[in-house]
């Protein structure tokens, strides 16, 4: 949908692979250790509610701890009430119609100049993270430079494709067409805890540059990066385009999800609040756009390279704690290989460098609360009767760890094929390793599951590859890749959509076909 310009190119920010193929990674450690000290100065900081393009303080308020350390108060933050937020959605509604006729050059150049506040911003942006919802600092860096990436590559697609408006052919010779896609109205956007920039900031700017206007609701256990969005960006809109109503799911989210006024959905999350969600909200026909988790496999066949292979799957399994809807928690392997597989798995995932996420060199995050705690301790439990742990599967509760959310990175094995472990979510570093005798057993396996987000595969067979290609169910796949099996999409490249209960638009975020979603078609005719 128009032509393409040389004079736009969007590229990745990719901050530590700058620095690292620059051999200046002691440079960035430096700049975030100063962003460290600075960011220090705003904990416990009052923060707003942003309605009707004013800031709205409260004393019914919830304090964000760092699951790192839980005697750190990083902020207050108001409880919005179900007034407030039907308060943001009413305004919303009204700071449509105007937002929606401003020219979409306008609306794309407001994107990147927020993108551009984020990349001079960034170390700070990151440490911020790192300290709230526990990533270390290579993650964090990722986090803070895909909601980058977001905002540019968005901007970007829309001035590609002219506001996606086009001339059709005419029908008859005094008539004239045109298909235009215009934004629905207001959009709810509810964002989770795990990528509290990136995907607070992906959802709400694909709602936003498209001419509709927003109401973020964040994860109650990260709402500060989400803010320093809003914080950025909401002087530049007319008031109330982006509303930011933090609270409780029970009261903010089912007010937006209820409203008859809010015309589509954008959420992040789990299958069975995403589910929920979408049961209840189409009792009207709108939009309802969705990524809800997956029990991501990898297949490491006989002909692998067992470096390659272990290395993808523990950086996939086990970074950020495996709290990433593309983690990989389950693996397929030859029983040819099983055993050193599983025995170089092991001792790799046994020295992993566990700590304060914001400290250098730390790999193991905390996990984020106490729900994700009980959750780990519950399944080490069964795996210990219904399998074998071969690696981790405590809590750690020590001096250097009494104070946060630490758990050790499980690795199980011997569990039934299709046990709870094996097929439910559970968002804690815990890796089921399965073994296989053929290829076509595998992919069997592999796609036995509610689940179809991210897979990956290991093998040296090229027809291997190319029949895990054409048969694996799942939306974002991998082959052979070292840096991480199943996580680690770049925006632009790899567009991050799910299928099966993964997703329900099956049109990926930093894709293509991301913003045809938060607009409607309509053709126009002219008589002559």
């Amino acid at each position: 949908m128009g032509r393409y310009s040389s004079t736009i190119m969007f590229k990745n920010e990719n901050t530590w692979h700058t620095y690292a193929s620059n051999n200046s990674t002691d440079e960035f450690h430096h700049k975030f250790d100063q962003a460290i000290e600075e960011i220090k100065k705003d904990f416990g900081k009052n923060y707003p509610m942003i309605i009707g393009g004013k800031e709205v303080f409260s004393n019914n308020q919830f304090q964000v701890h760092s699951p790192a350390d839980k005697n750190l108060v990083l902020a207050n933050f108001p409880l919005a009430s179900k007034e407030d937020t039907l308060h943001a959605i009413e305004s919303a509604k009204e700071a449509f119609h105007k937002w929606s006729l401003t020219p979409y050059q306008t609306r794309s150049q407001i994107f990147r100049e927020v993108a551009n506040v984020f990349a001079t911003n960034k170390f700070h942006l990151a440490a911020i993270l790192s300290f709230e919802n526990g990533k270390n600092r290579l993650e964090a860096m990722g986090d803070l430079d895909e909601s980058i990436d977001f905002m540019r590559f968005y901007a970007e697609q829309l001035d590609l494709n002219q506001g996606f408006s086009k001339e059709t052919q005419s029908a008859n010779q005094n008539e004239r067409t045109r298909s235009t896609l215009k934004p629905y109205g207001v959009w709810g956007i509810i964002s989770p805890f795990n990528f509290p920039s990136a995907i607070s900031i992906g959802m709400t700017s694909g709602a936003l540059i498209t001419g509709n206007t927003a109401i973020l609701k964040p994860s109650s256990d990260s709402p500060i990066s989400a803010y320093k969005f809003i914080e950025a960006i909401y002087h530049k809109l007319p008031p109330a385009v982006v509303n930011f109503v933090p609270g409780s799911g029970g009261i903010v989210g089912k007010t937006i999800l209820e409203s008859p006024l809010v015309d589509g959905i954008a959420f992040t999350g789990s299958k069975e609040v995403g589910m929920s969600g979408f049961n209840a909200f189409e009792t009207t026909p709108r939009p309802f756009i969705s990524e809800m988790g997956g029990k991501n496999p990898a297949i490491i066949t006989k002909t692998a390279d067992l470096e390659k292979a272990t290395d993808g799957v523990l950086r996939a399994a086990f970074g950020y704690s495996g709290q990433k809807c593309s983690a990989c928690s389950r693996v397929y392997v030859q029983k040819d290989i099983a055993n050193q597989f599983v025995e170089k798995l092991v001792a790799k995932t046994r020295v992993l460098k566990m700590g304060k996420p914001w400290e250098k060199d730390v790999f193991v995050s905390p996990v984020i609360n106490e729900a994700s705690l009980k959750k780990f301790q519950r399944a080490a439990e069964i795996a210990k009767k219904d399998g074998k742990i071969v690696c981790g599967g405590s809590i750690l509760s020590d001096s250097k760890f009494k104070d946060g959310n630490f758990v050790e990175p499980t690795i199980v094995v011997g569990l039934p094929k299709d046990h709870e472990l094996v097929k439910e979510e559970l968002f804690v570093p815990f890796l089921c390793v399965e073994e296989f005798d053929n290829f076509d057993d595998a992919i069997s396996e592999a796609n036995k599951s509610n689940y179809g987000l991210t897979a990956g595969i290991f093998s040296q067979d090229k027809n291997e590859i190319e029949s895990f290609f054409n048969k694996i169910e799942a939306g974002v796949t991998y082959a052979n890749r070292a840096a991480s099996a199943t996580t680690g999409a770049m925006v632009g490249a790899q567009p991050f959509v799910g299928w099966k209960y993964s997703g329900i638009s099956g049109k990926g975020a930093g894709g293509a076909y991301y913003l045809l979603q938060f607009m409607r078609e309509q053709t126009q005719t002219r008589c002559e």
